[in-house]
Protein backbone atom coordinates (compact mmCIF):
# COMPACT_ATOMS: atom_id res chain seq x y z
CA UNK A 1 0.00 0.00 0.00
CA UNK A 2 2.65 2.53 0.78
CA UNK A 3 4.67 1.85 -2.03
CA UNK A 4 1.84 2.87 -4.31
CA UNK A 5 1.47 5.90 -2.60
CA UNK A 6 4.87 6.33 -3.37
CA UNK A 7 5.12 5.42 -7.23
CA UNK A 8 1.92 7.63 -7.51
CA UNK A 9 3.78 11.10 -5.94
CA UNK A 10 6.88 9.96 -8.35
CA UNK A 11 4.82 9.73 -10.91
CA UNK A 12 3.75 12.93 -9.90
CA UNK A 13 7.07 14.61 -9.91
CA UNK A 14 7.53 12.80 -13.55
CA UNK A 15 4.42 14.87 -14.98
CA UNK A 16 5.94 18.14 -13.28
CA UNK A 17 9.42 16.78 -14.52
CA UNK A 18 8.14 16.68 -18.44
CA UNK A 19 5.88 20.14 -17.90
CA UNK A 20 9.10 22.02 -17.12
CA UNK A 21 8.89 22.48 -13.07
CA UNK A 22 11.88 20.72 -12.10
CA UNK A 23 11.94 22.32 -8.76
CA UNK A 24 8.58 21.28 -7.58
CA UNK A 25 9.78 17.67 -8.95
CA UNK A 26 13.01 17.72 -7.27
CA UNK A 27 10.79 18.19 -3.90
CA UNK A 28 8.48 15.59 -4.28
CA UNK A 29 10.70 13.23 -5.10
CA UNK A 30 12.59 14.52 -2.23
CA UNK A 31 9.80 14.27 0.13
CA UNK A 32 9.15 10.08 -1.29
CA UNK A 33 12.87 9.57 -0.82
CA UNK A 34 12.75 11.18 3.08
CA UNK A 35 9.64 9.35 3.75
CA UNK A 36 10.86 6.06 2.58
CA UNK A 37 14.13 6.55 4.66
CA UNK A 38 11.62 6.97 7.45
CA UNK A 39 9.89 3.91 6.86
CA UNK A 40 12.96 1.94 6.41
CA UNK A 41 14.19 3.33 10.04
CA UNK A 42 10.91 2.03 11.74
CA UNK A 43 11.51 -1.60 10.15
CA UNK A 44 15.28 -1.05 11.85
CA UNK A 45 13.99 -0.04 15.10
CA UNK A 46 15.90 3.09 14.22
CA UNK A 47 14.30 6.33 15.40
CA UNK A 48 13.45 8.95 12.65
CA UNK A 49 15.80 11.61 12.61
CA UNK A 50 17.45 14.16 10.02
CA UNK A 51 17.63 12.53 6.60
CA UNK A 52 21.02 12.37 6.66
CA UNK A 53 21.48 10.73 10.21
CA UNK A 54 18.42 8.09 9.05
CA UNK A 55 20.45 7.68 6.18
CA UNK A 56 24.26 7.08 7.68
CA UNK A 57 21.93 4.88 10.66
CA UNK A 58 20.36 2.73 7.72
CA UNK A 59 24.08 2.15 6.61
CA UNK A 60 24.98 1.25 9.88
CA UNK A 61 22.20 -1.30 10.16
CA UNK A 62 23.08 -2.84 6.70
CA UNK A 63 19.98 -1.69 5.46
CA UNK A 64 21.85 -0.19 2.23
CA UNK A 65 25.72 0.12 1.10
CA UNK A 66 27.80 3.45 1.27
CA UNK A 67 27.51 3.98 -2.34
CA UNK A 68 23.62 4.16 -1.82
CA UNK A 69 24.26 6.20 1.01
CA UNK A 70 26.16 8.58 -0.96
CA UNK A 71 23.32 8.84 -3.99
CA UNK A 72 20.63 9.46 -1.45
CA UNK A 73 23.02 12.15 -0.02
CA UNK A 74 23.47 13.64 -3.70
CA UNK A 75 19.50 13.30 -4.21
CA UNK A 76 18.95 15.27 -0.89
CA UNK A 77 21.03 17.83 -1.82
CA UNK A 78 18.91 18.50 -5.16
CA UNK A 79 16.02 18.66 -2.98
CA UNK A 80 17.14 21.08 -0.41
CA UNK A 81 18.08 23.33 -3.31
CA UNK A 82 15.17 23.00 -5.34
CA UNK A 83 12.78 23.73 -2.03
CA UNK A 84 14.94 26.75 -0.94
CA UNK A 85 14.60 28.20 -4.52
CA UNK A 86 18.52 27.63 -5.24
CA UNK A 87 17.66 26.59 -8.54
CA UNK A 88 21.30 27.55 -9.71
CA UNK A 89 22.45 24.77 -7.65
CA UNK A 90 21.21 21.57 -9.82
CA UNK A 91 20.45 21.21 -13.12
CA UNK A 92 17.54 19.78 -15.39
CA UNK A 93 19.58 16.45 -15.81
CA UNK A 94 20.03 16.11 -11.89
CA UNK A 95 16.22 16.07 -11.13
CA UNK A 96 15.52 13.78 -13.85
CA UNK A 97 18.04 11.43 -12.29
CA UNK A 98 17.17 12.11 -8.97
CA UNK A 99 13.57 11.02 -9.89
CA UNK A 100 15.05 7.65 -11.61
CA UNK A 101 16.78 7.05 -8.90
CA UNK A 102 14.35 7.47 -6.13
CA UNK A 103 12.29 5.25 -7.60
CA UNK A 104 14.93 2.47 -8.70
CA UNK A 105 15.76 3.29 -4.16
CA UNK A 106 12.18 2.26 -3.57
CA UNK A 107 11.85 -0.71 -5.83
CA UNK A 108 14.58 -2.01 -4.05
CA UNK A 109 13.98 -1.18 -0.66
CA UNK A 110 10.17 -1.53 -0.17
Amino acid sequence: MQSEVFESELEQASELFSSGYYAAAAVIAGVVLETTLRELCMRQDIPSASLERMNAELVKAAAYNTLTQKQITAFAVVRNSAAHGKNEEFSRQDVERMIKGVADFLASNL
